[in-house]
């Protein structure tokens, strides 16, 4: 790279660590630079791009380092371990960067599309892969979703950072990586003996319903039902007498979990039933308006003066009952005693904006079950916070 273009890139990211992206002028980045202004659009179409540049120019910087850190580390707990260690210490050790990227760049739609997000792709790439190793080795639940797991991780990153440089609840991040790694121990480990067998029955009823439903009763064969819950067919007669019997069950399922449930749908008293339902209308307030949930992850969570207005006051308010529900789960001694409820509340508000981003942002047009993802979300908090969660 051109000597001249590092010095633009290096005065940008000063300037707009300093003053903000609005308040600095092209004059004054080339200034800084020591080259006339017409120096600055032989590299750079706007003060947008240049924006643009420096955060490429730091994710390259970072997922060489990031490559380098996982170098010679195989097994996938320390893979993942490292990468979330890494991610922190980095972001602790620039905070101008970060403040930059996260409340200028991902503020504005056209980071969307522009090469500095390709490259956070390509970050999360190296994430998605360490999951998918972690499954295929047995190290990580089978069950889980990468990509909604991707989401809990980067919108952990993304909290951790607000609470570092604009609520000022922590002065570092990386003193959060065990709280960190606990709860993700919780989330993906593979269950007990016991709970294998619960979630096998659970997969063959699951497929079995999926089966029955596309393509009839009459012609859904066992062989199908096998194949789709990625068991042998002799591993259904086990728990079925046959697709009768399998069939009657699925309402039967369902209709004890409703009774199960129904004395606390009304009436709700228990910490985990309270905690479930606060993530549900968290998710219930923002996506039935598509518009003021666009103009809340961009203009007012990633604005930094949010965090120093009245409205955040209201807000902080709103969130703290997440932590005060978890508090009450762990007096009552239902929830385990050492899970850190601030960054339960980081990792649950980091979770629902980057799946709510994915799903408004940059999705492709896919067809996207978000209410199965949102259970699927919710169920994988609730879980971990479950005392005698199994690690």
């Amino acid at each position: 790279m051109p000597q001249t273009k590092i010095k633009i890139i290096s005065a940008a990211e000063e300037l707009f660590a300093e003053k903000g992206v609005k308040e600095t002028t092209i004059a004054a980045i080339a200034r800084k630079a020591g080259v006339a202004d017409s120096n600055v659009y032989l590299y750079f179409k706007s003060k947008q791009d240049l924006l643009f540049s420096v955060a490429y120019e730091r994710f390259l910087e970072a997922l060489d380092m990031l490559n380098e850190h996982l170098q010679g580390i195989t097994e996938p707990w320390s893979r993942l371990s490292k990468m979330i260690w890494y991610s922190l210490r980095y972001n602790d050790q620039h905070p101008e960067y970060v403040r930059i990227l996260l409340f200028e760049c991902r503020s504005r739609k056209q980071y969307y599309t522009s090469p500095a997000y390709s490259l956070m792709r390509r970050h999360a790439g190296i994430l998605l892969n360490i999951l998918q190793q972690g499954i295929d080795q047995g190290d990580f639940r089978s069950d889980i979703n990468p990509a909604l797991i991707r989401d809990v991780v980067y919108g952990t990153f993304d909290f951790e950072t607000i609470s570092c440089l604009a609520a000022g609840e922590i002065k570092e991040s990386i003193h959060d990586l065990d709280d960190l790694m606990l709860i993700f121990r919780l989330m993906l480990s593979p269950p007990s003996r016991e709970m294998k067998e619960k979630d096998k029955e659970a997969r063959i009823l699951a497929a079995a319903e999926k089966a029955f439903s596309r393509y009839g009763y009459n012609h859904a064969k066992v062989t199908d039902i096998a194949g789709m819950a990625h068991v042998a067919e002799g591993t259904i007669y086990e728990y079925f007498k046959n697709k009768e019997d399998l069939l009657l069950t699925i309402p039967a399922r369902r209709f004890q979990d409703h009774l199960k449930k129904m004395p606390e749908t009304f009436h709700i008293k228990t910490p985990l039933r309270k905690l479930r339902r606060f993530m549900r209308y968290h998710f219930s307030l923002y996506l039935p308006n598509r518009d003021f949930l666009r103009v809340f992850l961009l203009d007012v969570q990633l604005n930094i003066r949010f965090y120093r207005s009245s409205a955040y006051q209201d807000y902080k308010k709103y969130i703290a009952t997440f932590e005060q529900i978890v508090r009450e789960g762990q007096e009552d001694g239902s929830f385990r005693k050492d899970i850190n409820p601030r960054v339960l509340r980081n990792m649950f508000l980091g979770a629902f904006s980057h799946m709510a981003l994915r799903w408004i942002m940059i999705g492709n047009g896919e067809d996207i079950d978000k209410m199965h993802e949102i259970d699927e979300v919710i169920d994988l908090f609730a879980n971990s916070v479950i005392k005698g969660s199994n690690l």
